[in-house]
């Protein structure tokens, strides 16, 4: 949005501020006329800007002041782009869980503009506060998270400004709800495949060491960090669910208790006491982590959804970013803002830049 001073003289000073009385920031080129505001406004807003401007006059400048009152453009008929938050609202999550944003019409990859016009309309809080950013995982779904992990007992805001904003030419957001969750502590379970062992931490102090089973030749357990996705007293599993043919020396068909979920293809942390010889020395599962009974009980009422869940020294292949649980974790920093539409190169929006799109320009 851009206020053009049309008498003579410059614009000394400019606020301009919402129906709420916060601030609009902006900026006066260099040539003193023209004040634009950092970000577009959205459409059907009402607005106040209060101006000091400058003239020369016989006995030195002269300066005067101004309001003005203005809106943007009503949003035109038609349909509304809104999203989807999680994870739910007012749930306590581990530090691994990213924020989701699901969009209800799909905002292609060569349209950058109208990216970059979704990204800055969603606003992510945390206290404390951490460094973070939006990744686009396809046309209709984007994932937050921050640089490192989210700091332990934090609170986590999420709102979106997209009510108003103009995306294209055809499609302007809508109302949508926002989300507010926290962090609890920092719990990370640790296996080893090399040395058959988990270690299970709360805040950096090692709470236990359990013995466990990976995944054997042929099903060897993803490497890389997870995160859990959720927990079943009972599961059954079955070898067809994993392209396992019935009647193959392979094929299993079982009741599982204390299951910890960390992909969407089916592995989890779980009790195995068939296997109870081999934890701690062999790798025998079909990809699961498996323990006794007792530890698999215990480490299910340790763990909550978000916990991370990290393998290392092992010989599977990496857990990948997404599709398949939240792997996001395993993409480096640089990489995560890759898939940013405010990529290298692309100046990113400032905190308090404030609302976005829409499009006016009073003249004085």
């Amino acid at each position: 949005m851009e206020l053009a001073l049309r008498t003579g003289g410059v614009l000394a000073d400019v606020t301009v501020t919402d129906r709420r009385g916060r601030r609009i920031a902006g900026a006066t080129g260099e040539d003193g006329t023209r004040w634009t505001s950092s970000a577009p406004l959205p459409a059907g807003g009402r607005y106040a800007a209060r101006l000091v401007v400058e003239r020369a006059g016989a006995d030195g400048p002269r300066r005067a002041h101004a309001r003005l009152d203005f809106r943007t453009a009503g949003v035109p008929a038609g349909d509304r782009l809104t999203v989807s938050f999680g994870p739910d609202d007012g749930g306590t999550y581990g530090v691994g869980h990213p924020v989701t944003a699901e969009l209800s019409h799909p905002v292609p990859a060569d349209d950058p503009r109208a990216r970059r016009a979704v990204e800055r309309a969603l606003d992510v809080r945390a206290e404390p506060h951490v460094e973070g950013s939006w990744c686009w995982i396809d046309a209709t779904t984007l994932h937050y998270r921050p640089r490192g992990y989210w700091p332990a007992r934090a609170t986590v805001r999420v709102h979106s400004g997209l009510d108003g904003t103009r995306i294209t030419d055809d499609l302007y957001g809508g109302p949508s709800r926002p989300l507010a969750f926290t962090t609890g502590a920092r719990v990370e379970a640790v296996t080893d495949v090399a040395a058959h062992r988990m270690r299970v931490y709360r805040d950096g102090r090692l709470l236990r060491t359990l013995p466990v089973t990976t995944g054997k030749a042929g099903y060897r357990t993803r490497s890389g960090t997870k995160v859990v996705l959720g927990k079943e007293p009972v599961v059954r599993m079955r070898g067809d669910s994993i392209g396992i043919a019935r009647g193959s020396d392979d094929f299993y068909d079982l009741e599982v208790r204390w299951a910890t979920r960390v992909t969407w293809s089916g592995e989890y942390l779980h009790a195995a006491p068939w296997s109870l010889d081999a934890q701690g020395s062999e790798d025998v599962s079909h990809g699961c982590t498996g323990m006794s009974t007792e530890d698999a009980a215990w480490l299910f009422r340790t763990v909550r959804e978000g916990d991370l869940v990290r393998v290392v020294n092992g010989y599977g292949e990496p857990m990948s970013p997404f599709g398949n649980g939240f792997g996001d974790w395993n993409l480096g920093w640089a990489e995560w803002l890759r898939g940013s539409a405010f990529g290298p190169g692309v100046p990113r929006p400032a905190a308090d830049a404030g609302p976005a799109a829409g499009g006016l320009d009073p003249a004085l």
